[in-house]
């Protein structure tokens, strides 16, 4: 009968080895592969960049628009008179007009 001591020291060397060869066993790990995005991931991609320039509730509006894969909304309309001052604006910025005669001009051209 073997002492206790060479039975502890029995079970130790036979745990050793069995946990030896199961980590011998075991494969190496290996990188995990990259990962692709989902189609929904490169939608918002895709619309973020194509976003660019765009804030607020114009980019609100264009990446609800684009995520649902809609076409890109459209341009908001003019009313006759919004159009008519951004008509007279511009012409005021080609003449270079400031101070009181960009006033005097644009009040004349808004009538007009």
């Amino acid at each position: 009968m073997l002492s206790r001591t060479s039975q502890l020291a029995s079970a130790i060397l036979l745990s050793a080895c069995f946990a030896g060869a199961a980590y011998a066993q075991t494969p190496a790990a290996t990188p995990a592969p990259a990962k692709t995005p989902t189609p929904q991931q490169q939608r918002m991609a895709d619309c973020n960049k194509s976003a660019e320039g765009k804030k607020g509730d114009e980019r609100k509006a264009y990446m609800s628009s684009c995520l649902k894969g809609e076409t890109a909304a459209p341009a908001k309309q003019l009313t006759p008179q919004q159009q008519k001052m951004k008509d007279c604006n511009a012409q005021a910025g080609e003449q270079k007009l400031t101070g009181d005669k960009r006033k005097t001009f644009m009040s004349t051209c808004l009538k007009g």
